[in-house]
């Protein structure tokens, strides 16, 4: 089982969450009744949507991660999962996510063009490009 799907799987099981396809057209989603909140888009990558608050409150931290990866203008961010460190910081800012969109996005945190999937380029931790403990 790979990285990603053991990160979905953990997660559809929150009750405020449920799985279905990715409105980007690629891989699967998890939404609340409001919004979507991520996107699995490979074994490794998933997308995370947070809103503009919360990227503001947060950006010196998402920017310090070595698996996070913030795309300008976007409130999407893409998490590179390398180990299952990296899936509980997934699961801490899909947590983050939620509490943020409660009761719905606000018009301004309403994805202009969707998720980051094709727009961010994750290059592995590790140069030979093997797994590295986290």
């Amino acid at each position: 089982m790979t990285l990603a799907q053991r990160a979905l799987e953990r997660l559809a099981a929150w009750p405020d969450l449920t799985a279905g396809p990715a409105s980007c057209g690629t891989g699967r989603a998890l939404r609340t009744a409001h919004s979507e909140i991520a996107h699995f888009h490979s074994d490794r990558d998933v997308d995370l949507h947070l809103t503009s608050r919360a990227l503001r409150r947060f950006a010196a931290d998402l920017q310090e991660s070595t698996a996070i990866r913030v795309l300008p203008g976007s409130r999407w961010v893409t998490v590179h999962l390398d180990c299952d460190t990296d899936i509980d910081l997934l699961q801490s800012l899909v947590s983050m996510a939620l509490k943020a969109h409660q009761g719905g996005p606000a018009p301004e945190d309403l994805p202009p063009g969707g998720c980051n999937f094709r727009r961010v380029t994750v290059l592995p931790r590790d140069p030979a490009g093997t797994a590295t403990p986290c």
